[in-house]
């Protein structure tokens, strides 16, 4: 005798259809110790950065024209938007890191961008660092108050 097969009715998972993410450039920027990866639109969108709206983020009108100071700069404002990743550091360090990333990614867009945000210094991380508090001090270079007697 033959064994007869037996088939049990199995879920098949559905398949969805899979779709293609918009094209993006990406940019590194770091400000300190704040670190921001930036992803550019080429589509028009809503700026956000770690989830969040760009007005809800930074509260201040310093920090988010920080923020967007390239796109101001290049004329593409209205054209592109972008999405950030934020970590570190505080809201200030971490505005001038999404330019610094901001830049970046404008420049694998389109290297003819490189000239203008070269000139207004926006490709180069500011190295400024918090100084070490040495022992002895009361700060990183304020000593202790000296009294004759």
């Amino acid at each position: 005798m033959t064994p007869v097969k037996t088939t049990t009715t199995k879920e098949k998972k559905e398949i969805k259809p899979t779709v293609k993410p918009a094209r993006y450039f990406e940019g590194l920027g770091g400000r300190k110790s704040a670190m921001a990866r930036v992803r550019l639109f080429t589509k028009k969108g809503d700026t956000t950065i770690n989830d969040q709206e760009i007005d809800k983020y930074f509260k201040t009108l310093r920090q988010r024209h920080a923020a967007i100071s390239p796109l101001v700069l290049m004329n593409a404002k209205d054209t592109m938007f972008f999405t950030a990743h934020v970590s570190g550091g505080g809201l200030s360090a971490q505005s001038e890191a999404v330019r610094h990333g901001l830049s970046r990614a404008l420049v694998k867009f389109n290297e003819e961008y490189r000239k203008r945000l070269k000139k207004s210094g926006f490709l180069t991380r500011d190295a400024r660092e918090v100084e070490r508090k040495k022992y002895g001090l009361k700060k990183a270079r304020k000593g202790p108050q000296w009294a004759k007697r």
